[in-house]
């Protein structure tokens, strides 16, 4: 290659979120969030992949008494809290443009129903930010990443109850006024589409404690689509200049067969992924779900002024993660699991140590049709392969095959810019080893930077680099150009 694909200026980079990598859970005035009350499941153990949502009142009430034996990886992370300065170095040596992290709203708002902020959680994240801004290095902050405090759970089952938007609102503000000098890129909800599959995770739901399930989510998807467009008009008035966007959990989806009814099946599941990226960045519900609700009678309470608040205020930019494609039958088969998704296996593509389907082009392919249908500046926030990593004798780790699934995903990424599609910036997801959200193991690993700590809290916690480390310096220093 004799010219990079990518502009100059693209934000390579990094991907990590307060609540797996922070740790610190009850320091520095922090309250509980709701991925502190998320137990490590052994991989025998479970069910399936998503071992994390907490369903009922009597549930949560027996993990917050808490029993000898309890695991609960989340509130220790990787010590990001007491080590930042350490860690942001190593991205520094890397080359990282920008870093991608979330503000934990319990480090703000230990409640969520405080008048005041909690000045010694704020002065955290300043810390943070100066360091990041010593190196040049521009933070990408997300407001809420699975990040509720527990104790809005308790009193309103979370954004179930349109009283949270407020409260929102007043923690978003707060962050905006306090770092508008320092943050210049934001995100609203992680993976808002979450909420469907993860009640509890997306929107501190507990599911067993309502009626119509599927509505309540709906509600409160609702909620926090008025609440993102609030912080939106918030950002842009107490920011000039700054940008914010909205993030999916994105997700391609192939028919099996060229069979019409298997054709119509992947397009019903590719829309429903999509609308929540219709409503943030076009401004209205669509009507593939206005008549869905129709179909199974789900009635939306919007208040007078909502919908005008969707349309006026949509998002400069869309974010999302990728790590696989999925495949749709009209047919009734067995389904495999990838990151909170299900689909029929997909015989030509390999799979991860976790049965994810590894698919390079499909990020090329999601990335064309996103930019054809919404025509906004698009951002890869999150993609990567999380796997068992070897520590060799002599302390290294030849982390081949992640370098082999970043190659892969960058050149498509690269082709699809070639091919029109404006990308803004690629962060890697979980640089340094870190909790995964969907199993709460750290045997499940994703960085550029092992952290010496096992699926117990085992460890020294020492960081050092992998094979990957220096091919990703490579990628960043050439811009792209040398994979």
């Amino acid at each position: 290659m004799t010219e990079s694909r990518f502009p100059k200026g693209f934000l390579w980079g990094g991907a990590t979120a307060a609540n797996q990598l922070e740790g610190a859970y009850n320091e520095g005035g922090k309250g509980l969030s709701i991925f502190d009350m998320v137990q490590f499941v052994p991989k025998e153990d479970r069910t399936n992949d998503i071992e994390m949502d907490v369903k009922s009142k009597i549930e949560l009430e027996e993990l917050l008494a808490g029993k000898e034996g309890d695991n609960f990886p989340k509130r220790r992370g990787i010590d990001f809290y007491h080590r930042y300065q350490e860690d942001i170095a190593l991205f520094a040596e890397m080359g990282f443009k920008t870093f991608r992290m979330s503000i934990s709203w319990p480090r703000i708002f230990p409640t969520g129903e405080e008048s005041q902020p909690n000045e010694e959680g704020l002065a955290f994240y300043d810390k943070v930010f100066d360091e990041l801004e010593k190196y040049g290095i521009e933070p990408l902050v997300t407001l809420s990443h699975y990040e509720i405090p527990l104790n809005l759970v308790q009193k309103y089952n979370g954004w179930a109850d349109r009283r949270l938007v407020d409260m929102f609102v007043n923690y978003a503000e707060t962050v905006f006024n306090r770092y508008k000098d320092k943050v210049k890129y934001w995100l609203t909800f992680n993976e808002i589409n979450i909420s469907v599959f993860s009640p509890y995770i997306g929107s501190g739901i507990l599911i067993d404690e309502v009626e119509n399930k599927e509505e309540t989510v709906y509600q409160a998807l609702h909620h926090q689509f008025v609440a993102s467009a609030r912080a939106v008009k918030a950002c842009h008035d107490i920011i000039p200049g700054a940008k914010i966007g909205c993030m999916l959990a994105r997700m391609e989806i192939y028919p099996e067969t060229c069979n019409p009814d298997d054709v119509l099946a992947a397009l019903n599941e590719d829309q429903k992924n999509l609308f929540f990226t219709d409503v943030q960045v076009r401004g209205y519900y669509p009507s593939f779900m206005l008549s869905y609700f129709e179909e199974k009678n789900i009635q939306i309470d919007m208040l007078p002024g909502d919908e005008e608040l969707l349309l006026n205020h949509t998002v400069d930019f869309l974010s999302f993660s990728y790590y696989m494609s999925m495949v749709a039958s009209a047919n009734d088969k067995e389904k495999e699991l990838g990151n909170f998704f299900t689909g029929v296996k997909n015989p030509y593509l390999q799979a991860s140590d976790w049965g994810w389907q590894i698919d390079p082009k499909g990020l090329r392919i999601t990335m064309k049709k996103m930019y054809d249908r919404y025509q906004v500046p698009l951002f890869i926030v999150e993609n990567g392969l999380g796997a068992y990593d070897q520590v060799e004798e002599d302390g290294s780790i030849m982390d081949d095959y992640r370098i082999d699934y970043l190659r892969s995903h960058i050149d498509q990424m690269g082709e699809a810019i070639k091919e029109g599609v404006d990308l803004i910036g690629f962060t890697s997801w979980g640089c340094i080893d870190l909790i995964s959200a969907s199993t709460s193991e750290m045997s499940k690993r994703y960085g550029f930077i092992y952290v010496d700590q096992d699926d117990y809290g085992n460890g020294t916690l020492a960081r050092s680099k992998k094979k990957s480390f220096d091919w990703y310096k490579n990628v960043i220093a050439t811009n792209g150009e040398e994979l």
